[in-house]
């Protein structure tokens, strides 16, 4: 499969989100990646990311794991289709769960520092979403979004607040902190 973002946007047309991972996952690698880590290595010092204990949430092929590792961070990934691309790129076993799976409460009794979720909470499902964003907001105090989209905006009654927002290279990054 070529990494080719169009190429991506229309095997989600054709097949739907899970039949895409279901295809591609053991393979895939985020064609945003270098935009993925410049934000990143942008960010962590600018907005002062606590790094300790960071959930990478649709953890994809470890690109975010990758940096947060690299910045001495600690990190559990979790994604239910892409585990195998993750295990081989950062030597680390990925969670398996689904948002759905979030939003019924996997996540209960966990805590991290940070959760990260990159080019998927768009994703979700617009009546799943609160539920989900709920869920995150019970396990942490930050939730860092980054995606192409202007998507999703989470709301104050779902558990959060908008901190900061940037722009670039067309991968927007919102920070957004427990309500």
């Amino acid at each position: 499969m070529t990494e080719d973002r169009t190429k991506i946007r229309s095997e989600y047309e054709a097949h739907g989100v899970a039949g895409f991972y279901g295809r591609f996952g053991a393979s895939y690698k985020n064609p945003h990646e270098p935009q993925i880590r410049a934000l990143l290595e942008r960010l962590i010092p600018e907005w002062q990311l606590d790094l300790s204990n960071v959930l990478d949430l649709a953890c994809g092929s470890g690109e975010v794991s990758s940096v947060v590792l690299e910045h001495g961070g600690q990190v559990t990934g979790v994604d239910p289709f892409t585990f195998e691309a993750y295990q081989v790129r950062t030597n680390l076993e990925a969670e398996r769960w689904t948002f759905e799976d979030i939003a019924d409460g996997a996540l209960e009794n966990r805590g991290f520092s940070l959760i990260v979720c990159s080019f998927a909470l768009h994703l979700v499902e617009a009546s799943r979403l609160p539920v989900v964003a709920f869920q995150l907001a019970q396990v942490s105090d930050q939730l860092l979004i980054l995606t192409p989209h202007k998507r999703p905006n989470l709301k104050q009654e779902w558990g959060w607040n908008l901190g900061s927002e940037v722009l670039e290279a067309r991968v927007r990054a919102r920070l957004y902190r427990k309500a």
